[in-house]
């Protein structure tokens, strides 16, 4: 859920007319980050609100039945296309390239999948992105077996880097000085994840590797390589919300943020 902040402030980016070459989303940066190629300004915050307490999209009933907190099919093949449509249209035509980070569950590596059109298993691509682990069953699309991608490479600017793009806005959802700490669910995580010793692995010390990211970002940003917006302080929701109210509050915060950086992000892509 704080990747509503971040959709508030791409939100502003796009009011902006700011249209970047390329775009990666890991999790729910690729979630909600898929509205920014489709231009839909407000989609993010918009759907999630109207659902926060709709057991069809979310919530524990969704989690036991399905396995899934966030419902599969209700979430990503029936919002899009029946309640609040994603403008397939606007996304294949807009030549922004749009890249999903996922984590194979088989070897604990991340997967980089470019996106440029929309059917049902590009959609699936975008869920595997966004599912929690102990929150979600694993995904399977396209001969891959595939969890969040904020598991193998939660800040993938390096990755952007070598790809060609040397002018990066990166936007964070923790303040500066945060530090990430080992996951205290890793007991449950070894458990249900038996099975896939490498994924296990990467989770286990998925907080060095974050740390690790950090620590390229804030070189890159003193190099003058990348421009980063982060909240000021910790963003007050967590992983998970059914409080309308609250979401819409981080959707704010975040579009505060966003216009307050956006003389700079226009400066930094001249």
């Amino acid at each position: 859920m704080r990747g509503l902040w971040t959709a508030g402030v791409i939100d502003v980016m796009m009011e902006h007319d700011i249209w970047p070459d390329g775009l990666i989303g890991v999790s729910a940066g690729a979630a909600f980050g898929c509205n920014y190629k489709s231009r839909q300004v407000g989609r993010a915050i918009r759907y999630n609100t109207r659902f926060a307490r709709d057991s069809r999209f979310s919530g524990l009933k969704s989690l036991l039945l399905s396995g899934d907190y966030f419902n599969a099919h209700f979430g990503y093949h029936v919002v899009p296309y029946e309640y609040d449509l994603f403008d397939i249209t606007a996304f294949q035509q807009n030549p922004m390239t749009f890249t999903v980070v996922c984590t194979d569950v088989v070897t604990g590596q991340a997967v980089y999948h470019d996106m440029s059109h929309v059917d049902y298993d590009e959609l699936e691509w975008l869920r595997a992105s966004a599912s929690m682990p102990l929150a979600s069953r694993v995904v399977k699309v396209q001969g891959r077996q595939l969890l969040d991608g904020g598991v193998a490479d939660s800040i993938p600017l390096e990755y952007f880097e070598n790809n060609g793009y040397d002018r990066n806005v990166v936007i964070l959802t923790q303040p500066l000085g945060y530090q990430k700490e080992h996951n205290r669910l890793m007991p449950l995580i070894r458990l249900w994840l038996r099975h896939y010793p490498n994924m296990v692995r990467a989770l286990d010390e998925r907080h060095l590797m974050y740390n690790r990211q950090l620590e390229y970002v804030r070189q890159a940003e003193q190099e003058g390589r990348c421009l980063v917006i982060r909240p000021d302080e910790p963003i007050p929701i967590g992983h998970l919300s059914h409080d309308a109210d609250q979401m819409r509050r981080v959707y704010e915060l975040g579009r505060t943020v966003g216009q307050r950086y956006i003389e700079q992000i226009k400066d930094f892509y001249q």
